[in-house]
């Protein structure tokens, strides 16, 4: 007998049986690591649906959740671009379906999986990886997503590597100020703050309604970071939305660094307003930028 669900219907017991059996084999490889995880909600289900499998009745427990969620934890070992460091890793989510729809094939619905947003990697590069999923089994696709990752990462360090040697610690040291009308999404973020120091530069970004950047390096080095974000790291964006320009530019002749880094101050400098939050706060920005001895460059930006 079979239970219906909508439009979706529990998988038979054998075939429930051949989805856990999966889940089972995932957790003996990657559980001794601590590499796989699953919820509260998720580890229950599983249980229930084993007494189920391994019990006489026909009809299956009641449930509502359409799958079993699993978060993957993938170190990159073979990383040899990033050897000595700390290896690189990535979070592969996992759902496991415990429904199908008609009709039904020899073999249960294949687990999907979907590579999230490492800090390390440009959102192009991550929705590649995703399209680029085999139709596979799982295992496959877990070794498919960790070459793919392997290769990124090292074009990654090339590219940091290229930026390194184009850019000149010797020339001349500028700050640039860029306004963004809007800038939220978390991917455009990170990039702008993970991959600035690999072109020599320091300075911050505050994100929001407006969003300000702050760069501080050598002109030429700004201008190939600012156009590898635009053209690669943004690639995949329509052009409304990379919306940027630049309103200042410091230029004396014994300007010194007013940072250490690159960092992010969206959520440490001032309070967040608007009904999404999502509106900066000038006069907080302000106050921040004067305790650095950069009043003058607020005015500049935005009056």
């Amino acid at each position: 007998m079979v239970a219906e669900h909508g439009v979706q219907n529990v998988l038979p017991k054998e075939m429930m049986a051949m989805q856990l059996g999966q889940i089972d084999l995932l957790m003996a490889m990657y559980a001794p690591d601590d590499a796989i995880s699953m919820g509260h909600s998720s580890m229950d289900l599983v249980e229930t649906l084993r007494s189920w499998c391994d019990g006489v009745e026909d009809d299956p427990p009641a449930f509502a959740d359409p799958g079993i969620s699993i978060l993957l934890t993938l170190t990159l070992s073979d990383d040899e671009a990033h050897e000595g460091a700390n290896p690189r890793s990535l979070q592969l989510s996992l759902a496991v379906p415990l429904m199908y729809q008609e009709p039904l094939g020899m073999d249960p619905p294949p687990i999907r999986a979907r590579l999230q947003q490492p800090q390390w990697m440009t959102k192009a590069q991550v929705a590649q990886i995703n399209t680029d999923l085999p139709d596979e089994d799982i295992l496959t696709t877990i070794e498919h997503v960790k070459e793919a990752a392997v290769e990124q990462a090292a074009q990654a360090n090339s590219v940091s590597s290229e930026a390194q040697s184009l850019f000149d610690p010797q020339a001349p040291l500028v700050r640039a100020w860029f306004y963004f009308p809007s800038i939220s999404t978390r991917a455009k973020r990170d990039d702008l703050v993970n991959f600035a120091p690999t072109y020599g530069l320091t300075g911050f970004l505050m994100a929001g309604k407006p969003g300000i950047l702050c760069l501080e390096g050598g002109s030429t080095a700004i201008g190939d970071f600012m156009k590898f974000i635009k053209t690669d790291s943004w690639g995949d964006i329509p052009s409304q939305h990379k919306k940027v320009s630049e309103r200042y530019r410091q230029t004396e002749k014994n300007l010194v660094r007013a940072f250490n880094g690159m960092e992010e101050i969206t959520e440490t400098v001032g309070e967040r307003r608007g009904e999404r939050a999502n509106r900066s706060d000038m006069k907080a920005l302000e106050t921040w930028l004067v305790d650095r001895g950069l009043g003058d460059a607020f005015s500049n930006v935005f009056m």
